[in-house]
Parts: structure tokens; C-alpha cells; sequence
């Protein structure tokens, strides 16, 4: 859902927390280039089995065995024994919007300087990454900050998650993906408005040299925008086609927000890979998604929050009430749906929510159809393949070592993934509870 910014409380103390998990996150780096990770239990997520006594061996971040205990273990390696818990792929959310926060909605938000915003996705990052998921599709932030984000991260600057970038989503002029919230004197509109195919592949060329890694749409109207309902298709299907094929040329996959059946069957027409809430979907559009392979990614569980806090956070009523009246659709459809094997993936739209509160959309997915391990799939072989990754999404030899750890079997109860005890991003320790601390220290093998 796009949407007016969502902004945090306690940025300053946020902000020093975060420089505190880079000086952490710097100090748990093994001091060797192999560190060996043992546990009680490993979920293999290609076969949903649970293995016993896992050993997983890590050179210069990358996975290069995966075994049993009683294997032979590289002279010199690091030991991680996190005895009695299950280890499974750090997970993945392809739907979020980094630099929002729910406790500023409607136009409370205008209160704060527009470089604010930059500064608070920092404080995100690190709660995204601390709840276990590594990497995130960012679909659709203001002023570049998912960009500028994913450069201080990959430059080692601040932590957080891999992040798969959109920067700005487009969609047609006066819709869900413009500025709806200002009467014509304040001129506030998106840049990248798109009212056919030629304006689409420009604004396509136009976000990529930005920096946008998959293209964002809005095939229809939405629920946290002014003076649109849902239902409308807003994006003529020459206009999204004209979208894929440009994006395609440029090796580069799209999304489309679309709630509305009409805008999601054109969408999934137009070869859109990924259809974001997919709330009114009908059986002509889960027909659709099956022969297309097109994924779904629906996000379920953001409307116990905003039912709950939205008012109190200033969500407007009007937005409240598109809420309401499409929320149990939306759930019902992911039941149909998935019934029907349409390919799903975790998006769970976090920044409508808190971030770092991602893993709670797990138990509705289950509450809704999917068994734990189908939801846990989602989040991870299935969000892998969705992206076009073979590099994240499994524990497997050659992927980076993205690892999570819980107390329990999530395959039984997935809810334990809403306290994640343990996070390893590409071979680096961000986070450790076992130690009375959230961060890291890794003791070497005694002779």
C-alpha cells in the first residue's frame, strides 16, 4: 500500500542504538575468513524435513558445506553451537516501505523535515534485520532514501537488511501512486506519473538510472491514498505492458500494487511477475496467476494494526473505512488462492506496521490455509525465486549465509519466528540473545 509517510517516535535514541549495532556488528565479524555453525535442528526449506545435529561451514560469507555433526571441521574455523535450537534461511519480506512509520499518518508527517525520513530508515533497517529478515523488497519509498539506504549498508555505514530497491513506484496521474493529499495550490505530485505506454517505459528508464532494481506500479486504486477506492483500475493494460516489456530490455522485474480483479487480471496479462495485495482477486484472476506464473503477495496481517492504532495515529477515517471493507476479502481470497496452488510469497507491506514486527503476519497466513512450512517458504525458497536469486533463500552450498535460529520447531508452531535468538547476514554475526546481549561474540575453538 502507497501511502502518506509513516514516521517513528525516539529517533535520536533510535539513531544511537543504530550506531551502536555498526560497532557491533564490526566486532562479532569472525576474525578468520571460516566459522562453523552447529544446532540442535535445521528446517530444510526445499523439503520442509527437519534435520538433526546440522553442521554448516562458512568461507568469506558464502556457504561451502552443509553436513552433520561429526564431520570434519576446517583448523582454525570459528564455532557458533547454538545448542538446542532450530536454524532455517534468514527470511524475506518483499514488501515494505523502509523509511515510513505508522505512528505518523494522515498529515502529521508534515511536521518533520523531508531529510527526516532518511534518517529514520536507518533505525528500521537495524529492526528489520534483528527480526531475522535479511533481505527486503522495498517497493516505493520518497526521495531515494531506499537507494541511499542499500548504499551505506552495502558500504558498511549502518545495519540492515539486503535490500531490493524500487525508489519511486509510479501509476497514472491523480492515482494510488500520485500525491492525492493536496488541494492544486500546493502543485504536490510524482514526477513519474505515467498516462500511457511511452510515459511508462520513460519513467521506467527514468527510475532505473536512479537506482530502482525492480519496477513498483499502481495497476489500481488503494487504501491509504485520498480520492481512490480499491476496486478502480488506474493503469490501462498497454500502459503495463509497455512497463514489463522496458523493464525486461533492462533485466529488471516489476511489481504491481493492485487490489481491484480487473486491474489484476490486466496486470497479470500485462507479465507482471509479482501482483502486491491482489485483495478482490477473483477466479478469473487466480486462473490467471496459475497459467502465468505470476506470484502473489499478500499482506494480510497489517489490518489487525491499523484497525487497532490507525486512529490514533492519525489515519484519516476515510482510509480507515477502505480498511475495513477490504480486509477480510483480502484474507478469504489468500485462502482461495492458495487453495488453488497459486505461487505465493511473504509480503507482509511493514511501515503500515511497525518495522521489525514483519514475522507476525506467519500465523494469519497459517490461521488462513498455508501449513507453518508453506508460510515459511514464502519467506524464503519461494520469495528467493520470485526475485530471481539463486544466492539467498535456502542453506545450501554457494548461497550467502543468511541464517536465523529459534528456540523451537517453526514448523509446528510459527509463531517462535516472532522472536528470532540469532541472525547471521553473508557470514556476519548481527545478532546473539544467548549471550545476555543482542549482539555477538564469537569464541574460538579451543585447541
Amino acid at each position: 500500500m502507497l501511502r502518506p509517510r509513516r514516521r517513528p517516535l525516539f529517533c535520536s535514541l533510535m539513531l544511537i542504538a543504530a550506531t551502536f549495532a555498526t560497532h557491533a556488528q564490526e566486532a562479532s565479524q569472525p576474525s578468520g575468513d571460516i566459522s562453523v555453525v552447529t544446532a540442535a535442528h535445521m528446517l530444510d526449506v526445499r523439503s520442509g524435513k527437519l534435520i538433526d545435529d546440522p553442521l554448516i561451514v562458512v568461507r568469506e560469507g558464502r556457504i561451502v558445506s552443509v553436513g552433520r555433526a561429526g564431520d570434519a571441521v576446517p583448523e582454525g574455523a570459528e564455532r557458533i553451537d547454538l545448542k538446542g535450537m532450530t536454524l532455517l534461511p534468514g527470511l524475506i519480506d518483499m514488501h515494505v516501505h523502509i523509511d515510513s512509520d505508522p505512528t505518523y499518518s494522515g498529515y502529521s508527517y508534515l511536521q518533520f523535515s523531508d531529510r527526516f525520513w532518511s534518517a529514520i530508515s536507518v533505525t528500521h533497517a537495524r529492526d528489520t534485520l534483528m527480526a531475522g529478515f535479511t533481505t527486503i523488497r522495498n517497493l516505493g519509498s520518497d526521495d531515494w532514501n531506499d537507494v541511499g539506504l542499500q548504499q551505506a549498508i552495502d558500504a558498511g555505514k549502518v545495519v540492515g537488511p539486503r535490500i531490493v530497491t524500487a525508489g519511486h513506484a509510479f501509476g497514472a496521474t491523480g492515482g494510488h501512486c500520485d500525491s492525492t493529499y493536496f488541494p492544486p495550490s500546493m502543485n504536490d505530485r510524482n514526477a513519474y506519473s505515467a498516462d500511457n505506454a511511452e510515459e511508462a517505459r520513460k519513467s521506467v528508464r527514468e527510475v532505473r538510472k536512479y537506482g530502482a532494481q525492480v519496477i513498483k506500479i499502481c495497476a489500481t486504486g488503494g487504501v491509504f491514498s485520498r480520492n481512490t477506492e480499491p476496486g478502480q483500475q488506474q493503469m490501462t493494460y498497454d500502459e503495463m505492458k509497455a512497463t514489463v516489456d522496458e523493464a525486461k530490455m533492462w533485466g529488471i522485474k516489476v511489481a504491481a500494487h493492485a487490489h481491484g480483479a480487473a486491474g489484476i487480471r490486466e496486470a497479470i496479462r500485462a507479465g507482471v511477475n509479482t501482483i502486491e495485495h491482489a485483495s478482490l482477486i477473483d477466479d478469473e484472476g487466480i486462473r490467471l496467476a496459475k497459467q502465468h506464473g505470476a506470484w502473489l503477495s499478500m499482506d494480510i496481517y497489517n489490518t489487525d494494526y491499523t484497525q487497532s492504532e490507525g486512529r490514533g495515529n492519525g489515519v484519516l477515517e476515510d482510509n480507515l473505512r477502505k480498511d475495513r471493507e477490504i480486509g477480510d476479502l483480502q484474507r478469504e481470497n489468500f485462502r482461495r488462492a492458495q487453495q488453488a496452488g497459486v505461487k505465493m510469497v511473504y509480503g507482509t507491506d511493514a511501515g503500515i506496521f511497525p518495522h521489525g514486527d514483519n514475522a507476525k503476519q506467519f500465523a494469519v497466513m497459517v490461521r488462513y490455509g498455508m501449513t507453518p512450512t508453506q508460510a515459511i517458504q514464502s519467506a524464503t525458497i519461494n520469495a528467493a525465486e520470485a526475485l530471481g536469486r539463486g544466492d539467498i533463500g535456502v542453506i545450501e552450498v554457494g548461497r550467502h549465509a543468511d541464517i536465523v535460529a529459534v528456540q523451537s520447531n517453526p514448523a509446528q508452531d510459527v509463531t517462535v519466528l516472532e522472536n528470532v535468538a540469532f541472525v547471521m547476514k553473508a557470514g556476519t554475526v548481527v545478532k546473539d540473545e544467548r549471550l545476555g546481549s543482542p549482539f555477538a561474540i564469537v569464541i574460538p575453538e579451543s585447541d
